[in-house]
């Protein structure tokens, strides 16, 4: 495909972009040289960052926040995660290119997969408000959630997200149906409080989670509402059967999956239980998950791609 330029744009105040390039997600050397040559294409100023944690990435954005124009994140949903309390602290829009295994968020908003046309979006400057998930003050773009996601971000390593893309997540994903077994909690809505046996307990904030999967198919990120559902079924293989609902955000037709719209959720357990957020282990039951209406402002398509499922 023969690259087009970088469109024009008008002079603004400042041009610099905070950029981050996660080097260790799949495709991070590719995004970096991309975000470089494109953005500096465009006319902007580039202070670059190649964190070794994700624990260095807020603090970087904040300590280097006065006089930017916005954040550019080359990376995947973890790198977007780890900048996330520093997005609502210092109010910096948020541009993306997509270089992860699942790039869920990027999905959501419908960014092109093309890193050269992501990074044209960022240029081009049309912006759009969204909300931002919490659970126990970690903020989340996508899904938290605990069961048998907490396990899946618990086990699949860097390397196997690195050699086999999307297909880790599913390879990793029959190692731990294999060994899964139900657990007992209880949900707290506005509706009331009800005890379940589940397999996973999600609460969705976007819409695509775990590499294209929709928590809700009418879930929008600016809808200033949360959904959850809890699968309820006795046989694991019945996964298999509901496989297309899940992939659609449909799971909710099935009587085996609870599921529910809040602006607030509290979940309890017996035992303490990890939490998975945007692919990361962040927090443990007791968890109380709030939504952040329009908490981050991003860089979307003035069209968004039409959904890649």
């Amino acid at each position: 495909m023969v690259a087009t330029a970088p469109p024009s744009r008008p002079p603004v105040a400042t041009r610099r972009l905070l950029v981050i390039i996660n080097r260790g997600s799949r495709s991070g050397g590719t995004a970096a040289g991309v975000a470089v040559s494109r953005l500096s294409g465009a006319g902007y100023d580039l202070v670059i960052s190649a964190p070794h944690s994700p624990r260095e990435v807020a603090p970087w954005i904040e300590a280097h926040a006065d006089g930017a124009h916005a954040v550019v994140i080359a990376g995947g949903d973890g790198s977007l995660n780890a900048a996330a309390p520093a997005l609502v602290k210092t109010g910096l829009p948020l541009g993306i290119i997509p270089a992860g295994t699942a790039n869920d968020l990027a999905r959501t908003l419908g960014l092109p997969e093309d890193m050269e046309a992501a990074a044209d979006v960022i240029a081009a400057g049309h912006r759009r408000n969204i909300d931002l998930g919490d659970v126990n003050g970690h903020p989340f773009f996508n899904v938290a959630s605990l069961g048998l996601s907490a396990d899946l971000a618990r086990q699949l390593t860097k390397e196997t997200k690195r050699r086999f893309g999307r297909l880790g997540y599913a390879i990793t994903a029959l190692k731990v149906l294999t060994n899964a077994r139900p657990f007992r909690a209880m949900i707290v809505s506005s509706d009331g409080a009800v005890r379940v046996k589940t397999l996973q307990i999600a609460v969705g904030n976007g819409r695509y989670y775990g590499g294209g999967m929709a928590v809700e198919h009418s879930a929008e990120i600016d809808d200033s509402h949360l959904d959850l559902y809890s699968l309820e079924i006795g046989r694991v293989w019945k996964l298999l059967a509901m496989a297309y609902d899940f992939r659609k955000g449909r799971h909710g037709l099935w009587q085996e999956v609870r599921a529910s719209r809040d602006t607030a959720f509290e979940i309890r357990t017996r035992r303490p239980r990890p939490i998975n957020a945007d692919g990361e282990l962040v927090t443990f039951t007791p968890a109380r998950f709030n939504v952040l209406p329009r908490a981050v402002t991003v860089f979307v398509p003035e069209t968004p791609s039409h959904d890649r499922n």
